[in-house]
């Protein structure tokens, strides 16, 4: 038995809708779970009655190894909440052991002495407040807010105005899109930028890659998660807010938000199985319908089969998107609205009829068609785009002039070319990307190829061996094994890149076609070295992407030709900041 974290839940989240407080804990295999989770059950209500609680949900939740334990608190005393829970816990382990499980009112003093030190009944009253106005309140430690955007009015967390004192004619919401999946968020978010950009909107969009207001940065890093949410909604000058929605954030913390016009998946495959209790692909799908919470309408791809079983399930109304016309076609007959390829269009289809919007070879990110999945990309945005209520004139506008490239898209498909050699870098970093970016190469013209991989070191054996199988079923001329010491989360140096190896050498991957690096920077300076004209390098970039954009620029901007000597290395100036990869 094996408590593995206790936390906050601050928004709605796998569990339930509502704040609490959560603990993870992992048992044995042949352990009763649901015993364990009765006991706690009984242990949970006492203490809740306890500090004067007694209204509490409680909710469990059972997965392969374990089970998560959620209590519900108000908003302004999460932490002694957590406090709470694991006094429930710790109760229940004695009792289950057929031990007295404590002194009762003891700890239940001792945490209404936390409880009060907590709360703050202002934030309570504020969020009052905000629902009987009907505008959203976001909070955290440090800030609370109500309304978004240019709709929006904020305060520290110790002096909250009285509602009486606000002028709530001037506070409103905004539209606001979500945007999750396993792969292609960050590139649809940043296309649905360029569409309501087109319209004239002032855009906040939070990503894996930052926060934006209009072109202005106001964060650097990983901004997925319900911090970067409410660091783009507070701003006041936002008439229009785009969140990517990462797996790891709604897991650790909850949606930032409560509600939103429209939620995209892109997309559910394997990656990062084992973590906060998702073990497998149904979890996972589990965890992306966490947006389906908060959105009043949403964009599900055809394609997927596990998003359309599960379509049935979901109380809005659901647009789809697809590269395949007929995976629609009864969908559309029973009243859907969707968006298709077809016949090298992307198409608007609803009941009423059908409206084509542009041809696929003007839409720069698809490389005229080759990037599949950028077209699926494309397909999901323009649906959202439309659910936003932006115009077609602009939704096109911004496929037209979104291109993908290392400034508008850094890191996702962005292409360099060097005297007949082609170089694509790109954040593909689990099987369901790679596939898609070797499916592109297959259809670009190219005398040899040279791939350069890396995985991080807290997935299995299994899923880093997975990486170079799929590498080698397309039979690349050269495999480049890349070191990301900044991703080793517990392995050491080399033991990634050598199970790798391994696997390639088990397929029978030649002598010389496998070489390892020691740091991305390194591979991609060995690809350099090794192309000729007619080459086409994927250069995989996770850990260093700023130094190896940096390097192509400069070699793009010199007029560098393959077999010329490469500027000294910049290695080890830093690499950028931990994504999650």
């Amino acid at each position: 038995m094996e408590t593995r974290d206790s936390r906050r839940l601050t928004g709605p989240n796998i569990l339930t809708r509502r704040a609490g407080a959560v603990l993870d804990i992992g048992i044995d295999e042949g352990d009763d779970a649901g015993r364990w989770v009765q006991v706690w059950r009984e242990q949970a209500r006492r203490i809740l009655e306890a500090v004067g609680w007694g209204d509490q949900e409680l909710v469990a939740r059972h997965f392969h190894g374990g089970f998560s334990l959620w209590l519900g608190a108000p908003v302004d005393a999460l932490y002694a909440a957590t406090e709470v829970n694991e006094w429930a816990w710790e109760a229940t382990m004695a009792v289950a052991a057929g031990q007295d499980p404590g002194d009762l009112e003891a700890a239940a003093q001792r945490l209404r002495t936390a409880i009060a030190e907590e709360q703050n009944p202002a934030v309570l009253a504020l969020q009052l407040a905000a629902r009987q106005h009907a505008v959203a309140y976001l909070w955290d430690d440090d800030e609370v807010s109500v309304g978004m955007g240019c709709g929006s009015r904020s305060w520290p967390a110790q002096q909250i105005s009285p509602p009486r004192d606000i002028d709530w004619s001037q506070i409103h919401d905004i539209p606001i899109a979500l945007i999750t999946g396993t792969n292609g968020k960050t590139t649809t978010a940043r296309l649905l930028k360029e569409m309501a950009e087109a319209a004239g909107k002032t855009v906040g969009l939070s990503s894996t890659d930052g926060c934006w207001v209009a072109d202005t940065e106001i964060g650097e890093g990983d901004y997925s998660g319900p911090g970067g949410a409410r660091r783009v909604l507070r701003h006041r000058s936002v008439d229009i807010g785009l969140l990517e929605t990462a797996r790891g954030g709604m897991l650790r913390r909850g949606l930032g938000v409560e509600r939103a016009e429209v939620a995209l998946i892109t997309n559910v495959a394997e990656d990062h199985l084992g973590e906060w209790g998702i073990h497998d692909l149904d979890e996972l799908v589990d965890t992306k319908l966490i947006v389906a919470q908060a959105a009043e309408h949403l964009v599900l791809n055809a394609d997927d089969d596990n998003l359309k079983r599960r379509a049935a399930q979901q109380r809005q109304p659901i647009t789809w998107f697809s590269l395949t016309p007929e995976n629609v076609a009864p969908l559309v007959a029973a009243g859907a609205e969707a968006c298709v390829l077809d016949d090298g269009n992307l198409v608007w289809i609803e009941p009423r009829g059908r409206r084509t919007l542009i041809a696929v070879d003007d839409v720069p990110m698809t490389f005229g068609g080759a990037a599949r999945h950028n077209i699926a990309n494309a397909l999901g945005a323009i649906a959202v785009a439309i659910r936003l209520g932006l115009e077609p004139a602009a939704i096109v506008q911004g496929l037209k002039s979104f291109d993908s490239s290392d400034r508008a898209n850094p890191g996702r498909l962005n292409r360099f070319d060097f005297a007949g050699v082609t170089a694509i870098v790109d954040f593909a970093h689990n099987p369901h990307g790679l596939e898609a970016l070797l499916d592109m190469a297959t259809a670009l013209p190219a005398k040899r190829c040279a791939i350069l991989i890396g995985q991080a070191g807290d997935r299995d054996e299994e899923a880093i061996r997975q990486l170079p199988r799929l590498v080698w079923r397309y039979r690349p001329d050269r495999i480049i094994l890349k070191e990301l010491r900044h991703h080793l989360r517990g392995r050491q140096v080399g033991e990634v890149t050598g199970l790798m190896a391994d696997e390639l050498q088990r397929l029978g991957a030649p002598d010389g076609v496998v070489t390892q690096a020691p740091s991305e920077i390194d591979a991609v300076r060995d690809a350099l070295r090794w192309a000729q004209e007619g080459d086409l390098l994927l250069l995989l970039s996770h850990a260093q992407r700023g130094d190896v954009l940096d390097l192509l620029r400069q070699l793009q901007d010199a007029g560098w030709r393959p077999g010329e000597a490469l500027p000294a290395s910049t290695d080890g100036i830093g690499a950028d900041p931990p994504t999650d990869v």
